[in-house]
């Protein structure tokens, strides 16, 4: 779980829980049908990064990999339009190029400790944070 072959990493649901208590989430646009957050919800196939996030409230964990600053960067955009809040739940990656040109524009939580995701029984191997833009 811990490697490169997959850059999904599953929501701890406690966490998600808290955030959803504040936030009332209505959109998920970075899930699969198994782990998705919320009913209406986008798959890899559906791409999340050419949906339309306008008028929701965003939770967003998305995939860890390469692309993840074009998430960041589109989670910062779509939180600009009108009756739309995007919560991303992210590495704590502060050396990135994406950390410094969106993330310091919302509101930054960093989270004590290294979550533990989906049903593993090890943390990861990095901190996380929630970026809030709204």
């Amino acid at each position: 779980m811990f490697s490169s072959k997959s850059p999904e990493w599953e929501t701890p649901q406690d966490l998600f829980d808290a955030l959803n208590k504040i936030h009332r989430f209505t959109l998920d646009p970075a899930s699969t049908d198994d782990n998705a957050k919320c009913d209406k919800h986008f798959t890899e196939k559906e791409n999340g990064l050419l949906q339309n996030w306008g008028g929701y409230s965003v939770f967003c964990n998305p995939p860890y990999g390469r692309n993840i600053g074009k998430w960041v960067e589109k989670g910062f955009k779509e939180a600009k339009k009108p009756g739309t809040k995007v919560v991303m739940l992210l590495p704590s990656r502060t050396d990135t190029a994406w950390f410094h040109d969106y993330c310091l524009k919302g509101r930054v939580e960093f989270l004590r400790g290294r979550l533990k995701f989906g049903d593993s029984i090890h943390p990861a191997p990095f901190p996380s944070m929630i970026v809030i833009f709204d």
